[in-house]
């Protein structure tokens, strides 16, 4: 069964994720280590999981539990990264859809970043989500769900 994993304590999306899981009835993970508190919808498909306060304990969480039926919504480069080898779908809050193809270009361009924040440069943080960004983000999330839907089920 296709589950939805959410990357949460920075997640801007996470009240259109809510709606998606309940509208196709799935269920939907919420993963945080409560340096930002989430409010839960109060529905019985969405599940808020608190894990360790480590700086990896959400994302560790997320890549030993997702599956190929899955999909992770996370911002999270990294994270993308270890859910995809995971053979998961991974979609980012913006409406980027992770793939085998365009993940590493990802991790190496966050690299080049942290290299220049170390050397001093300011590099700027993510621009503000657009209603543009969370209508791509609800497209590509269906496209992804969708397809995991017709996933066959692993043996």
């Amino acid at each position: 069964m296709t589950e939805i994993y959410i990357d949460g304590d920075a997640c801007p999306v996470r009240e259109e994720i809510y709606r998606v899981a309940a509208r196709l009835r799935l269920s939907a993970f919420a993963i945080s280590n409560g340096s930002r508190p989430i409010r839960p919808p109060g529905t019985a498909n969405v599940r808020m999981v608190l894990v360790g306060d480590s700086a990896d304990a959400a994302d560790d969480w997320i890549a030993e539990q997702i599956s190929a039926l899955d999909v992770c919504v996370t911002s999270d480069i990294p994270l993308a990264s270890r859910c995809l080898k995971r053979g998961a779908r991974v979609v980012s809050p913006t409406g980027k859809q992770w793939t085998q193809a365009n993940i590493g270009n990802a991790l190496v361009g966050r690299e080049i970043a942290r290299h220049l924040r170390e050397l001093g440069t300011n590099t700027r943080g993510p621009a503000p989500l657009t209603k543009r960004d969370r209508s791509r983000f609800l497209s590509t999330l269906d496209t992804a769900v969708q397809a995991a839907l017709r996933e066959p089920p692993q043996s």
